[in-house]
């Protein structure tokens, strides 16, 4: 289980919901499809799915462990590599 401290340190994740949520928003369509396709292949490789949604500009992205049912090492080590893919 993870600790409020762990949670802290992520850039702009928040709690909601006993989840990991935070919202992202880009030029177009095409930018934000082309980001989550990074998503989709980074969290293929981790075997950890997240629940995205997609609406033209804006993503939104949440991350929980389903197996537990809670926020877990999984859902923050995604966060980050998410927040890297952002940046590049």
């Amino acid at each position: 289980m993870i600790n409020e401290h762990d949670l802290e340190k992520l850039e702009n994740w928040k709690k909601i919901e006993g989840k990991l949520s935070k919202d992202f928003e880009f030029i177009n369509f095409i930018e934000a499809f082309g980001f989550v396709t990074k998503i989709a292949l980074e969290s293929e490789k981790m075997d950890h799915h997240p629940d995205i949604t997609i609406s033209y500009n804006r993503v939104n992205i949440k991350l929980i462990t389903h197996d537990i049912n809670q926020i877990s090492e999984k859902d923050t080590d995604l966060a980050k590599k998410i927040d890297k893919l952002k940046k590049q």
